[in-house]
């Protein structure tokens, strides 16, 4: 499962632009929907800010 750290987050959109299956929110504050992400990893990949992690499931 993947977490947007909201500190280090700049706000740029990136993320929500690449998901192929729209599983981020299109406007600030950016939250992957992990019901929707198919955990491809492209969010985290092109995120300028590094501000995509890979957390366990609760």
């Amino acid at each position: 499962m993947y977490k947007i750290v909201k500190d280090k987050c700049s706000s740029c959109g990136l993320c929500a632009d690449v998901c192929p299956v729209e599983a981020i929110s299109q406007f600030g504050p950016y939250i992957i929907d992990s019901l929707v992400c198919i955990e491809c990893g492209q969010c985290v990949h092109d995120c300028p800010s590094l501000a995509i992690e890979i957390v366990e499931e609760e």
